[in-house]
């Protein structure tokens, strides 16, 4: 039987972190910056964890 394909979506967008937790990159920080403040903008440069209840389908997508 052929190995599974890794969904390439989930592969460029999430990291499985060796405790099982996935850690993701923040969203609102592509365009219309000028109306966010400088402390907001900088906040949102941190990659943060995905909830466990999307953890367990990550992880699938990306055969962990």
């Amino acid at each position: 039987m052929p190995k599974m394909k890794t969904k390439s979506s989930a592969k460029k967008r999430f990291r499985v972190r060796p405790g099982g937790t996935v850690k993701r990159g923040q969203a609102f920080k592509r365009h219309i910056l000028t109306k966010k403040t400088t402390k907001r903008k900088r906040n949102l440069r941190k990659s943060t964890l995905v909830s466990p209840a999307f953890a367990s389908t990550i992880s699938d997508m990306l055969h962990q």
